[in-house]
């Protein structure tokens, strides 16, 4: 069987309890998310998926208007797959697709941040203008 990666957009092939094990109890972003709030918050988004030999090896989900707006959330390549480039894959996939190509993107990472340079991403220039209301 070869292992050659498939990306997909198809949300019934997300692996959700996989996903959302890795965002509440190993992610610092996302810790104490419910399966509830993680469920809701994919069928939200546009969202990416990596597999390999129909495991899901890879995800990303994306909050946009499809216009003006991206914000790229919930980056994850799983424990056993880092370092094969599966994350470049991912971003690659997520840049390239045609609904969010003329769009303005923002992401909130703590040190990932040669991964998403590569991309053409940059510290935000005026990090006093922006705001923020948590609720969680």
């Amino acid at each position: 069987m070869s292992n050659s990666r498939v990306v997909s957009l198809d949300k019934s092939k997300l692996d959700v309890v996989k996903i959302h094990d890795y965002i509440s109890n190993r992610s610092y972003w996302g810790k104490g998310r419910t399966i509830e709030q993680t469920k809701a918050s994919i069928e939200s988004s546009i969202c990416f998926g990596i597999y390999i030999n129909g495991e899901q090896v890879a995800f990303a989900r994306v909050v946009s208007d499809t216009v003006t707006f991206a914000y790229l959330m919930d980056v994850i390549v799983f424990e056993k797959y880092q370092g094969n480039g599966i994350g470049t894959q991912l971003m690659e996939a997520v840049l390239n697709y045609p609904d969010l190509k003329s769009v303005n993107w923002l992401l909130n990472t703590s040190g990932a941040h040669g991964l998403y340079e590569k991309f053409g991403f940059s510290k935000v220039k005026e990090p006093t203008n922006y705001m923020s209301k948590a609720t969680i």
